[in-house]
This record gives C-alpha cells, sequence and structure tokens, in this order.
C-alpha cells in the first residue's frame, strides 16, 4: 500500500511504500488487553497503615462484674475506648471497629498487592501492529471523535522536524487542514461534579500524535499544542496509538519513522 508524501507547504512530493506493520489485521480485543495490561503496570504500589485505627487500647471485657467491663450496661459488644471515669462508672465511645468513627477499615488496600499483569510477546507485539494499522484507517479515526483532513490518511516529510517553535507548528497544522482537530482538542472549562473530572479546572482531549525518527525540535514546539503528543517510533506503545483501548489516534508518521519501522520494529 502507497500513501502520499507532502511536506510541511501541503505539496505533494511522490508516493511512500508503506511497512508490513500497516498490513495487519486490526484486532480490537487484543488493543484492549494490550493497553489494560499497560494501565495495570502503570499503578503504583499503594495500602493503609497496618495500624490504621488501632493506635489506642479499646480492650472491653464482656464478663460478669468485670472491672471497666460492660456487662449489664445494656451497650453493644463493640470495642470502646475509655474518655471519662467516675468511680466505676466509665463513659466509653466506639473504637477500633469498622463500624466506628476513626476505626480501622475493614478491607484496607495492601501494599502487597501484586497489581502487575504480563501479555505474550507475540500478542503484544501483534497488538501493537494492529493498533498501528488502526491509524490510517479514516473511518476507525473518526469513530474515535478526531476530525481530520480530506486527504487523510499521508506521510509527512522530515522537514516538519525542523520546526522549532509553537506559533509556526500551529500555522502549519492550520495548513495542512487540522484546524477543526485544533478546535476539538482546545482546553475546556468543566464545571464541578462530573464525576471522573470533578477537581480538575480544565480538560484537555487527547489529540494528534507526532510519530518521529529520532529527538528532534518537534518535540519541544508540540508541547504547548493542546491534546498533541510525540513520540519517537522505538518509543511506541499501544496505550498512545489507543487512549482509553480504542483504536484509531489521529496520527501523523514522518518519512523517518517508517524507515524505523521497516528495519523490523515490533514483527
Amino acid at each position: 500500500m502507497k500513501l502520499p508524501l507532502i511536506n510541511k507547504s501541503k505539496t505533494e512530493t511522490g508516493k511512500v511504500d508503506l511497512p508490513v506493520q500497516f498490513s495487519e489485521p486490526v484486532r480490537e480485543d487484543l488493543i484492549r488487553k494490550a493497553v489494560y495490561i499497560f494501565e495495570m503496570n502503570q499503578i503504583q504500589a499503594y495500602g493503609a497503615d497496618p495500624m490504621a485505627g488501632n493506635k489506642y487500647s479499646s480492650k472491653l471485657s464482656k464478663r460478669r462484674r468485670a472491672y471497666r467491663g460492660s456487662y449489664g450496661f445494656g451497650i453493644s459488644r463493640t470495642p470502646r475506648k475509655i474518655i471519662s471515669r467516675r468511680g466505676r462508672r466509665l463513659n466509653w465511645i466506639g473504637a477500633t471497629a469498622p463500624n466506628t468513627v476513626g476505626g480501622a477499615r475493614a478491607h484496607a488496600p495492601k501494599a502487597e498487592k501484586i497489581n502487575e499483569r504480563d501479555m505474550p510477546i507475540k500478542e503484544r507485539r501483534k497488538a501493537i501492529r494492529s493498533a498501528i494499522a488502526a491509524t490510517i484507517l479514516p473511518e476507525t479515526v473518526k469513530a474515535r471523535g478526531h476530525r481530520v483532513p480530506l486527504n487523510y490518511p499521508f506521510i509527512l516529510d522530515d522537514d516538519i522536524c525542523k520546526i522549532a517553535k509553537t506559533n509556526d507548528l500551529h500555522k502549519t497544522l492550520i495548513k495542512l487542514g487540522f484546524t477543526e482537530e485544533l478546535e476539538r482538542t482546545s482546553v475546556r472549562k468543566v464545571r464541578a461534579g462530573r464525576g471522573k473530572s470533578r477537581g480538575r479546572k480544565y480538560k484537555t482531549k487527547r489529540g494528534i500524535l507526532f510519530v518521529v525518527a529520532t529527538t528532534c525540535n518537534l518535540q519541544k514546539s508540540a508541547l504547548n499544542i493542546p491534546g498533541a503528543e510525540i513520540v519517537s517510533v522505538e518509543n511506541l506503545n499501544v496505550e498512545l496509538l489507543a487512549p482509553g483501548r480504542n483504536p484509531g489516534r489521529l496520527t501523523i508518521w514522518t518519512k523517518g519513522a517508517l524507515n524505523k519501522l521497516n528495519e523490523g520494529l515490533f514483527l
């Protein structure tokens, strides 16, 4: 399969043969599995203090005529700590038990829990090839909500990697036809009380993914493009290509990145 090669002035300069990775059938089940495992492996271990809610004495005898006991007072058997005392009459308050204020949690998270997941290497490579192939399917990309130019997909010449200023990159993207996509990923203010967005003042959608061959000026100029991300082809992963476990992210491939893929990456 061939795609047009265009420069930053939107001039077609030739055709490019796509690497074999782009001919992989799109397996959404493998992509979802690979992204799930990637997300699980990013979780940092956390847990509660084993002594949380147990750092005071709440021993209370239930036996008849025991000093400091609760027998015969008509109260529940909840563990209690002593607040004050007047002779043999004690004033208690519930403690330690999960149903009491300040008590230990019933099933607190444990730091020793293992969140890491594993995936066979052949499945993982097949998943990332499927995610790569989905980036050049216009219908799949549109189904994610991206707004693509009429001539999408295409390959960009490496001259875009020389752009060092965000303003110049923004003008280039508009010239290439990504105006609607830039509007879609603009930073939006969100109101409180909306589930996952609660506590977040601003929300930014995932936008264009630039895939380049090596470190270049584009990695600095693309930082202030809302939703945009840039990655060298060696560091490509399935979560970048299919955020939220949905394949078809709007991706701009450079000619140099395709040359690196032709060397046998992800095969």
